[in-house]
């Protein structure tokens, strides 16, 4: 059954089945603390197309990279229309759409992507906030508009086989699993990798990101270590993602780049707990965009805000603005809604309401570093209830070392101390003009914790109405400004229940 919606257009499907429809965004949109467009809906021409009809087989052992191609070709050249993937197993290479294409997955349908790493050729992207090079996305579009992905079926990106996998993160027997099937594993013998190449590459790299001046040859020889996210979209206008299931992604599972008016609606995304950077959906430089009723379990973090990394993002200079995220579930992640800590070209406008955070290692993240700047400002938060957060509720982070929250406590890193304090400048990024109220969390390590910069300190942060029980209180460093007002904080006995260091006008009631 159509799950898709669209503008109001005699060439544009129409269905009763609709879940999201304008009038809904627009209420949505409607007395937002800024003034937000609604965004607008594709429009898909009525026509569709099968792929059984195109000589697909969905067997699970077939290959069908060409079919789904020559199928997006076709209706593309009619002007577009739906793609239906019936029920099956369809396995594939990598898949592009096309403008005015809806690739809808009807019930019981999987699009299962092939790992052979040959199918994926190397080519130039944005990764990680920095313009590099990654082999292609499993599912991409780029410069395209009018587009979904509907229904009710699952897109799977076989990324166990491009992640490396510790073996602290799995039991025994996972773990003897993996070894079996190949790959190699490293010196220690405690980290499986697809191949030698991840190891050599991993050897040199900016966090998952290549450095130096690599020749064609030397990018194709370390195809294993550049995994793809698995749904990529640069500059698209009028996208609708709606329905389906995303799992088991190469690297990031959704990221949205560059886009204007996006519709996020009623999706699952997961990840294994132990995927490497396995987020969940990382909207990223993008305008007018709508998140809802969707929940996400993911190696990373689960819903994240960007907008570039260091002098890449500055340069393109975009932010991540007007933006709504209401009534979504995040189970595990290293952070239930995040900002950062990509975000040198700025994140304004955003509205999150409605969540519930369940077993994230932080819950509301806030994360960045020197070097990065970018200003991060006017975001509302409300209506927020957590449980089982493995360390901070409320996290202003602007040290941020590249390693999750649990990871720094566990290896016992230390926080620095601010001794050295250079001359902001635009390489300073800033967290200001944050508005949080109605927050209730079940136990957690710390309640809040703000670190921020000497020389840029976390500003204009308001709270208003939280129960927090956690095993340690509210503590503030280098910020200003900052009001919080009806807390409880419910910590054991003897515990300080607010710490204040290096602050200035910071009340607590």
């Amino acid at each position: 059954m159509a799950l898709w919606a669209s503008l109001a257009a005699i060439s544009c499907s129409k269905s009763a089945s609709v879940n999201v429809n304008s009038r809904e965004l627009e209420s949505l949109c409607r007395d937002l603390p800024f003034e937000m467009k609604a965004p607008c809906l594709p429009c898909i021409p009525s026509r569709t197309l099968n792929l059984l009809d195109c000589g697909a087989v969905g067997d699970g052992i077939t290959l069908n990279t060409e079919v789904f191609h020559g199928a997006i070709e076709e209706l593309a050249a009619k002007g577009g229309g739906h793609l239906i993937v019936p029920g099956g197993i369809w396995r594939t290479g990598p898949v592009e759409l096309k403008s005015c294409i809806d690739l809808h997955l009807e019930d019981n349908a999987v699009i299962l992507f092939d790992p052979d790493f040959s199918l994926y050729p190397v080519v130039e992207v944005s990764f990680e906030g920095l313009d590099t090079r990654r082999c292609t996305s499993p599912v991409s579009a780029r410069g395209a508009h009018d587009i979904a992905i509907t229904g009710r079926g699952v897109i799977d990106g076989s990324g166990d086989a491009w992640r490396p996998l510790k073996k602290s993160k799995v039991t025994s027997a996972q773990w003897k699993q993996k070894v079996a099937s190949g790959g190699v594993l490293n010196e220690k013998g405690d980290c499986w990798y697809p191949d030698e190449a991840y190891i050599e590459a991993e050897r040199s790299a900016d966090m998952n990101v290549p450095t130096g001046n690599l020749t064609d040859a030397e990018w194709n020889a370390m195809k294993s270590f550049l995994r793809p996210v698995m749904i990529s979209l640069v500059d698209c206008e009028r996208v609708l993602l709606e329905g389906p299931t995303f799992q088991n992604s190469p690297a990031w599972n959704i990221h949205p780049l560059l886009c204007k008016d996006l519709v996020v609606n009623n999706i699952t995304v997961r990840n294994p707990s132990w995927s490497q950077n396995g987020d969940g959906i990382d909207i990223e430089s993008c305008t007018g965009t709508v998140l809802m009723n969707s929940s996400f379990d993911c190696g990373d973090d689960g819903i994240c805000i960007k907008s570039g990394k260091d002098a890449d993002g500055r340069r393109r200079g975009i932010p991540c603005k007007d933006l709504v995220v209401e009534n979504c579930v995040v189970y595990h992640g290293h952070g239930g809604f995040v900002v950062g800590s990509e975000m040198s070209g700025g994140v304004e406008n955003v509205m999150v309401r409605g969540c519930r955070f369940l077993g994230t290692d932080v819950g509301l993240r806030f994360k960045s570093k020197r070097g990065r700047g970018g200003v991060v400002r006017d975001i509302w938060i409300e209506d927020i209830n957590m449980t089982d957060i493995k360390t901070e509720a409320l996290l202003f982070d602007l040290f941020y070392g590249g390693k999750s929250a649990v990871e720094a406590l566990e290896d016992g890193d230390s926080q620095e101390n601010g001794v050295f304090v250079p001359v902001p400048d635009e390489t300073t990024p800033e967290f200001r003009d944050i508005h949080i109220r109605n927050i209730v969390c079940n136990g957690a390590r710390r309640a809040m914790y703000f670190n921020g910069l000497p020389e840029k300190r976390v500003s204009g942060i308001g709270i208003d109405g939280c129960i927090i029980s956690a095993d340690r209180g509210i503590e503030i460093s280098y910020s200003e400004n900052v009001r919080i007002e009806n807390a409880v904080i419910k910590t054991p006995e003897g515990v300080e229940p607010v710490k204040v260091t290096n602050s200035e006008n910071v009340v607590v009631k």
